[in-house]
């Protein structure tokens, strides 16, 4: 496995060792020691979650507040998606400056997502299943958010406006500037 940093420091696109022959392909998709030794972090993960999408859902921008921040290690099962991470450490370099990545089910590309980040996804296949690690567990009381379409932080999400499949609450997040960030 191979761990590349991205632009925003601490967040990592992982990047398997995958082994194919007439019978199909195997990959080891988490190892606990060589993820902490390729990023450098003491990240434990304590929950895994996973969900199934259609063409045009965006999930997001998530993240947690206080004691219940996550760190998340995401890929996808089927299909393909935009990832998509801000960083939103108020005392960061990168502050507000987002990376996208395309995960697929075909490349098997990882995203870590570390705490003080947004996270959102768009599917962009026919459908998706999302496969996601936490370093810690969800707290309905600690859910915050950033509007997906927020002009400051000016993310392609790759498909027409009219497309996009979101949810109610996430139509309501606040904007970046106006978001309780950690």
């Amino acid at each position: 496995m191979e761990a590349l940093e991205t632009k925003l420091k601490g967040c990592f696109i992982l990047e398997p060792n995958i082994f194919n022959d007439k019978r199909g392909y195997f990959f080891e998709s988490f190892n606990q020691k060589l993820f902490q030794e390729l990023t450098e972090t003491q990240t434990v993960f304590l929950q895994d979650n996973e969900s199934f999408s259609t063409k045009g859902v965006l999930r997001g921008l998530h993240y947690q507040t206080g004691s219940y921040a996550q760190a998340k290690l995401v890929r996808v099962v089927l299909g393909k998606v935009l990832d998509v991470a801000v960083d939103i450490r108020k005392d960061s370099k990168t502050f507000g400056k987002h990376v996208s990545v395309e995960l697929s089910a075909e490349n098997k590309k990882q995203l870590f997502v570390p705490r003080g980040f947004a996270h959102g996804f768009i599917v962009l296949s026919e459908t998706a299943i999302f496969s996601y690690k936490c370093d810690n567990y969800y707290n309905k009381a600690s859910e915050a958010g950033i509007i997906y379409n927020d002009l400051d932080l000016n993310i392609d999400w790759q498909l027409p406006e009219k497309e996009l499949l979101v949810s109610e609450k996430d139509i309501i997040l606040p904007t970046f500037k106006n978001a309780i960030l950690p």
